[in-house]
């Protein structure tokens, strides 16, 4: 089961991070003036999802995520834009908390990873008390990033 679920999780991450290599249309120069204004908008995204997370306000992310969004989650289940909304609605967190925040943009598109802390109730009621490592692929479309892939695996504490 964990070979699965790491199987998947880096079948996603490679799709994006081929797809972020693709559209790397932008010469060498450019990425470099524009990178510290995409790496903050896109760390300033990351944050405003934990706090939306910890608002329990699924809506609050719906603009962040594509239309195609896959969720990977740590437990291994796989959840669609509408499905991850949903569930953050129903979690109650206490704590939602990101550090460790690194972004690789590639012109158009960008993977940004990180570490998660939580604590609190999913959205089945379950007490949770975690660490994650999770990386995030955003593309930038009509001008305005969003989240097309998320994938997340359990630390030790």
């Amino acid at each position: 089961m964990k070979a699965v679920t790491a199987t998947l999780a880096a079948v996603v991450l490679m799709a994006g991070m081929s797809l972020a290599q693709q559209s790397a249309m932008a010469s060498k120069p450019e990425m470099r003036t524009g990178s510290a204004n995409v790496e903050q908008s896109l760390k300033d995204m990351e944050n405003q999802w934990a706090q939306a997370s910890l608002r329990s306000d699924g809506d609050a992310l719906g603009p962040m995520l594509a239309d195609d969004f896959v969720n990977i989650n740590s437990d291994g289940t796989v959840s669609t834009k509408s499905e991850t909304m949903e569930r953050t609605k129903k979690s109650k967190w206490e704590t939602s908390a990101l550090s460790e925040l690194q972004v690789n943009a590639h012109g158009d598109s960008a993977v940004v990873t990180g570490i998660w802390t939580g604590k609190g109730t999913d959205s089945t009621g379950k007490a949770v008390d975690a660490r994650e490592r999770w990386a995030d692929t955003w593309v930038k479309k009509d001008g305005k990033w969003q989240c097309v892939a998320s994938a997340a695996a359990p630390l030790a504490k």
